[in-house]
C-alpha cells in the first residue's frame, strides 16, 4: 500500500514530525530554561522536523504576554536554526492575535499557527475574515489550528482548502479528533492540487492519518518519545506500512500515561502526564503545571512510572 507521504512528489514546508513543545516550569511557575534546553535537545536527537512553540501542550492559554514572549525567545535561541520553529499566536479575537503575530515576527520564527476566534460567538464569515487578516499582516506561513474542543468551532474543510488555494494558509494542524473530517479535508485538498500541508495532532492514529493522505503529525506525546514518531514518519514515507503501524502500536501503549491519572481532567491529566514522564526521565526538574492546574502527585506519578517502566523507558526517578 502506498501512503500519501510516500507518493507525494510536491516539496512541502513543515511536513513530518513537528511536536508541540511542552513548557517546563520552576516550582514558582516561571520558565525553567535549563529543562527547556534539555527538552529541545531531546527532540533534536530524535530527529524531529520542526517544533511548535506556544501550542495547547505548551500551556499557551495560561500565559500572560510577557511569559509567551519569554518562552518563544528562549526556544528560538536554543533551537538556533537547526529546525524550523512555528509559533502559536492563539487568542480570542483578531486584534490580540495580530499583536502576538508582530512579536513572533520580531523574535524570528519560521511560521505561525492560529485557531479560529473564540469567546465571542463567530460564524463562517468572521472565521474567514480572521485568517485573511492574519495572512495580510505577515509574510510568514500561516497554519490554521483546528481545535474545536477548546474554541468550540470545527473548521470547515472546504473553507480551509479554498484559503490554501488562494495562498492565505499553508497548512492545517488538525486536532479535532474527527477522523471523518480529517479524511474529507485530505480528499478536498488533493482534489484542489494539494495546496495545504495537512498535519494531525491525534497521537494514537497517526498511522491512519498517513494512510488517509496526511503529511505528518504534531503529537503532544512526541515530547516523551520524539524518535518514535520520526520512525513512523520515515516508515510512512518509505511505504513500509508494517513498520509504520508497529511503531504506532507501541506509541499507543505509551499514550496510556495520559489515562493513568485519577481525579484529573483536560490538560492537568494529558499535559500533566507528559510533564511527569519528562520529570521521571530526568529531562525536567519538576512537573509543575500553570495555575490553576496542579501537578500530578503520589499514586498518579506511580501509575505513570508503571506504564513507562513496562515499556522499557529509561527513568532516573
Amino acid at each position: 500500500m502506498t501512503t500519501a507521504a510516500q507518493s507525494s512528489s510536491q516539496p512541502r514546508a513543515f511536513q513530518g514530525v513537528i511536536p508541540p513543545l511542552v513548557t517546563p516550569l520552576t516550582p514558582d511557575g516561571r520558565l525553567d530554561e535549563p529543562s527547556l534546553a534539555r527538552l529541545i535537545e531531546h527532540h533534536l536527537a530524535g530527529g524531529v522536523d520542526g517544533l511548535f512553540v506556544l501550542g495547547s501542550s505548551g500551556e499557551v492559554a495560561f500565559f500572560e504576554d510577557e511569559m509567551r514572549d519569554q518562552v518563544l525567545r528562549a526556544a528560538v535561541r536554543l533551537v538556533a536554526g537547526r529546525v524550523p520553529v512555528l509559533a502559536g499566536i492563539i487568542d480570542m479575537q483578531t486584534r490580540r492575535v495580530l499583536a502576538h503575530l508582530r512579536r513572533a515576527e520580531e523574535i524570528g520564527v519560521a511560521g505561525v499557527v492560529a485557531t479560529a476566534p473564540f469567546y465571542a460567538i463567530t460564524g463562517p464569515e468572521e472565521i474567514e475574515a480572521h485568517f485573511r487578516a492574519i495572512a495580510a499582516a505577515t509574510d510568514l506561513p500561516v497554519f490554521a489550528y483546528d481545535l474545536p474542543a477548546c474554541v468550540h468551532t470545527k473548521l470547515d474543510p472546504a473553507l480551509l482548502v479554498r484559503l490554501g488555494s488562494e495562498g492565505v494558509l499553508i497548512g492545517v494542524k488538525d486536532s479535532s479528533g474527527d477522523d471523518v473530517g480529517f479524511r474529507r479535508l485530505v480528499m478536498m485538498n488533493e482534489a484542489a492540487g494539494g495546496p495545504l500541508t495537512v498535519l494531525t495532532g491525534h497521537e494514537v492514529v497517526v498511522d491512519g492519518a498517513y494512510l488517509a493522505g496526511g503529511h505528518g503529525s504534531v503529537p503532544g506525546l512526541g515530547n516523551v518519545d520524539p524518535g518514535g514518531y520520526v520512525r513512523m514518519d520515515r516508515a510512512a514515507r518509505a511505504g513500509d506500512t508494517t513498520a509504520m503501524c508497529a511503531e504506532q502500536e507501541r506509541l499507543a501503549a505509551l499514550f496510556e500515561i495520559a489515562f493513568a491519572p485519577v481525579g484529573k481532567v483536560g490538560p492537568a491529566a494529558g499535559v500533566g502526564s507528559f510533564k511527569t514522564a519528562l520529570y521521571l526521565m530526568g529531562i525536567f526538574d519538576t512537573n509543575v503545571m500553570s495555575a490553576p492546574m496542579t501537578a500530578l502527585e503520589g499514586e498518579n506519578v506511580d501509575r505513570i512510572r508503571t506504564v513507562l517502566s513496562g515499556l522499557g523507558v529509561e527513568l532516573v526517578r
